[in-house]
């Protein structure tokens, strides 16, 4: 019983460190993009458009065959079930509004998540064991503003923008099934899905892209700020 409540006392010790050390993070990387630049700390603007080509157009081709791959999966799924009712040209709603609100913006997050995030803890975590982090700040060089700032940055440009591409690329998945195998008239899987998706469903998937990408931006970077020792504990980082 002791030991439980040892390892339980331990267990939220530890979160709530982590708890404070993220938030604290999250406090200088919101400085540095949002109040420093006005002091006269520059972002370094030409290394956030590499992170944008890394993190973004290097994800495209993953990016597009899934989503498609999905919306495909979707319409095949509900089209077996919504066909015995004669209201196959439902499939449409379904596809469109569930890839819009929900499954663009976080397929696409999970990608970015298991390719950039891993990554950016990582390169982060090699620098801080091969004492580089040290070696910029003894060049008064911040390692927020020099290492954190481009990242997050070229994550909050270009999550959205592979949210919109997800978007409709999942929407063409379903669009091909339908219109190749369920025979459906292109103009009326088109204005069916015209009428099913909202602007707020549009918008909605957007800002979630927006949370996904700071917190994929932060969490590895806090990963990649934590570790300690060798070659091991960058690989345990990055998991």
């Amino acid at each position: 019983m002791r030991n439980t409540f040892g390892k339980t006392g331990h267990g939220f010790y530890s979160f709530i460190a982590h708890l404070a050390r993220i938030l604290k993070l999250n406090g200088q990387s919101l400085y540095w993009i949002f109040i420093a630049p006005f002091k006269g700390k520059k972002i370094r603007w030409r290394s956030t458009f590499i992170q944008m080509v890394r993190i973004g157009v290097d994800a495209v081709p993953i990016v597009s065959i899934i989503t498609f791959s999905v919306g495909l999966i979707i319409a095949m799924q509900a089209a077996y079930q919504l066909e015995r009712f004669g209201a196959a040209i439902y499939v449409a709603d379904l596809v469109g509004v569930s890839i819009t609100r929900e499954l663009g913006p976080l397929i696409t997050a999970i990608i970015i998540a298991g390719r950039s995030g891993s990554a950016i803890a990582a390169e982060i975590g090699t620098m801080k064991v091969s004492e580089e982090i040290d070696a910029l700040k003894t060049m008064a060089l911040n390692p927020i503003g020099f290492l954190i700032v481009p990242r997050t940055l070229a994550m909050i440009v270009v999550v959205p923008c592979l949210t919109i591409l997800a978007d409709f690329l999942g929407i063409a998945g379903g669009f091909s099934l339908a219109v190749f195998s369920l025979k459906l008239p292109f103009i009326a899987y088109f204005n069916e899905t015209a009428t099913a998706i909202l602007l707020k469903d549009f918008l909605t998937g957007l800002v979630k892209s927006l949370v996904f990408a700071v917190i994929i931006s932060q969490i590895g970077a806090y990963q990649g700020f934590s570790v300690s020792g060798g070659a091991e504990e960058i690989g345990r980082a990055h998991v």
